[in-house]
């Protein structure tokens, strides 16, 4: 794939997650973004901020503080700039009987600690920063 060109990528679970922490620390957002498992290969392109990651199976992750179910596909790519990742593909957040896709992540400044998730459809939810933090598995 074109996209991935000039990118380093890291194969196995371990690996694959070791570069997904790094990768959300490094540009500012949660580490509790993505609860991943069994994480096939996660890779990252620097000049275009282009990022991937495969898992074997689909996960869902039950953020309890926020009470939201969130969907993470087998495949999810992005683009990773400071405090955002946009034209996201691969993660749906549950709304009444619907699964909308997530299409972009905003996380604010450092003062007001809100996380901002917008969707194609124009939906925008917004959360205090800490309460994503503190979300737990089912």
């Amino acid at each position: 794939m074109a996209q991935k060109e000039g990118g380093v990528a890291k194969k196995g679970h371990e690996e694959g997650m070791e570069m997904a922490i790094a990768l959300l620390q490094e540009f500012g957002l949660p580490l509790g973004l993505l609860p991943l498992e069994d994480v096939i290969e996660v890779g990252f392109v620097r000049d275009t901020g282009y990022m991937w990651i495969v898992q074997k199976k689909k996960v869902e992750h039950n953020f309890k503080m926020i009470k939201k179910l969130v969907s993470y596909d087998t495949q999810i790519t992005g683009f990773v700039d400071k405090n955002q990742i946009k034209k996201l593909k691969g993660i749906k957040a549950k709304e009444l009987m619907l699964w909308p896709p997530v299409n972009e992540i905003i996380v604010d400044d450092p003062t007001t600690r809100k996380i901002h998730f917008k969707s194609l459809a124009g939906v925008t939810k917004t959360f205090p920063l800490m309460h994503l933090l503190l979300g737990s598995k089912n």
